[in-house]
Parts: C-alpha cells; sequence; structure tokens
C-alpha cells in the first residue's frame, strides 16, 4: 500500500464557527483572523493506492458553484484536486474509487462537474461510497445543516449508478456499541473497507453517520480525521466546532478515540489545517495536545 497527500486548495471560515466556545483572544494565537473574522483552512486529501485500486479519500469543494457561493468562501492558493492528481502521475479517470467521509459541501464538492447543462461524476471510473444513514441524513437535511448540503454535490451520484453504501458493515458494527449517558461508548469499525488494510470508523458529534478511514500504513496505524479534528488547534477536548449537530457528542467521542490513540501512537492525518499534516498526540499536564507534526511523505 501507497498514500499521497491530495491538496485541493484553501479557503475561509468564520473563526468563532470553527472554534465555538473558545474565545477568540485565545483561537486567534494559533490561527490568526482576518478583518472579517474569517481564518484560512486546507482541504486536503487522501490518495491511496493497494489491491489493485486507486482510492481518494474526499475531493474538496470542487468549482461548479457560481461566483456567488465561492464568494463565501474566498477560495485562495495554488493546488487544485487536478493539479496535485497530475503531480502524482495520475488523471481523474484512474480513480477506481471515492470514498467520502461524509457530504459537506467542502468534502465532497468535486464528485460532480458540469457538462453544458448536465451533472456528471468527476471520476467517471470511480465507485463511490457512502453509508445509508449518513445518505439518508443527507438528502433529509435538518434544517439547522442543509445549508450543507447541496444537491447538485450528492443526488447526481446516485443518478449515474456509481454509488454504494458500506451500509451492511456499519450496521453491524454499530449493533455492538452500547449508548452510555446519551453517547455513543467508543468509536464503531467496519474492517476490511474496499480493500484490506482499510477500516472505516464511524462518527456522529460533527453530523450523523461521519466515516473516518483507517489505514495500516508502515506498521503504524493512519487516521484521516475529516472534521471531528479538522486541525491540530481542535485537539484540546473543549475546542468543538460551532457547525458539530452533537457537540457533547464529539467531546466523548474525542475522549475515547485519545485514550486509544495514545496508546497505540496512532497517525493523525488533517483534512483542514493549513499548516499541518500530520501529528501525534502526547499527555501533557493541561491535558491531551499536538505532539510531533510532520508530513505524509515523512512518515
Amino acid at each position: 500500500m501507497r498514500v499521497h497527500t491530495v491538496n485541493t486548495g484553501f479557503f475561509k471560515l468564520d473563526g468563532g464557527a470553527m472554534f465555538g466556545v473558545v474565545p477568540k483572544s485565545i483561537w486567534n494565537k494559533s490561527n490568526p483572523a482576518d478583518s472579517d473574522n474569517l481564518c484560512t483552512w486546507a482541504m486536503r486529501c487522501l490518495l491511496i493506492e493497494g489491491g489493485g485500486r486507486l482510492i481518494l479519500v474526499d475531493n474538496g469543494i470542487g468549482n461548479k458553484q457560481d461566483a456567488k457561493f465561492f464568494g463565501h468562501y474566498h477560495l485562495h492558493g495554488s493546488d487544485s484536486l487536478e493539479g496535485s492528481l497530475a503531480a502524482l502521475g495520475f488523471h481523474r479517470d484512474d480513480i477506481t474509487d471515492v470514498l467520502l467521509t461524509h457530504l459537506h459541501f467542502d468534502h465532497c464538492g468535486g464528485s460532480i462537474v458540469r457538462e453544458g447543462d448536465r451533472l456528471v461524476p468527476a471520476f467517471k471510473n470511480a465507485v463511490y461510497w457512502s453509508n445509508g444513514r449518513h445518505w439518508k441524513w443527507a438528502t433529509e437535511p435538518n434544517d439547522r445543516e442543509k445549508a450543507s448540503f447541496l444537491k447538485e454535490n450528492i443526488l447526481p451520484i446516485q443518478e449515474s449508478g456509481q454509488l454504494r453504501f458500506v451500509e451492511g458493515d456499519v450496521a453491524g458494527a454499530m449493533a455492538g456499541v452500547a449508548p452510555v449517558g446519551g453517547f455513543t461508548a467508543g468509536l464503531a469499525t467496519v474492517h476490511d473497507a474496499i480493500i484490506p488494510g482499510l477500516s472505516l470508523r464511524l462518527v456522529n458529534g460533527h453530523t450523523d453517520a461521519m466515516m473516518l478511514p483507517q489505514l495500516n500504513y508502515k506498521g503504524r496505524t493512519l487516521i484521516f480525521m475529516a472534521d471531528l479534528l479538522p486541525s491540530i488547534g481542535h485537539i484540546p477536548l473543549p475546542y468543538v466546532m460551532a457547525y458539530d449537530m452533537f457537540p457533547l457528542t464529539t467531546l466523548q467521542e474525542k475522549k475515547s478515540f485519545f485514550e486509544e490513540a495514545i496508546a497505540g501512537d496512532y497517525v493523525l492525518f488533517f483534512e483542514h489545517d493549513p499548516v499541518n499534516e500530520c501529528c501525534v498526540l502526547e499527555r501533557t499536564e493541561k491535558g491531551v495536545r499536538g505532539g510531533r507534526t510532520f508530513r505524509l511523505e515523512d512518515l
């Protein structure tokens, strides 16, 4: 197995929304905001080569929305999905599987492109993977979250016939997870998803049934953190995004994951951190914090 970082560019989001109840006087030190209170964030994806397959985990915001939409998010930087794939020697037609952690627009917007008046899959030879619980959540959205679930990013995947669910495995994994005090105890895991050595962890605080890919790589456990931990700055327990649907569930999921990750010396891969690709966790007198940081290619 080989894995590669795929950078798709940067965008901006409100710093207060990204850090929830944490005061700006604290988070602004590590993630400085501009005059409009916006902070820069990456849209960093992962490419997995293995088992005769080429698997892309998430695909950024895409380019099919109008100028008014993109004006809210201030896209910048020289990276693009196509350019990053080309730098690795690949084209989007080489992708065999697109694994979508969840269906918010900054994670799945590159799934669909415009061809004239048609909306078609950007990866014409790929299977698109989601799970039934999250698909239902995204296609029947609540009023608070529906602005993040854009129909033009989602429905054409199903209409193309290229959509598959890992539903059976996810349902089986969840059946063994008992609720404790209204929270999920632990993080359900689906083993050997798509290829051997790739598992999916299910978390529910940010949005219902978000999937975190987990890899056995170079003798280490590598976790694609998606929006459970958008950046190294979100590691302290109270640092939970206002975007999260169930912030107390996120808090419990972080606590549970930290214990496991420290014990196993896991490598965390960040999708949104504007600077840091990977880190390991360490215990400090202030609690769990990010330890050594490094690029994926240096692992």
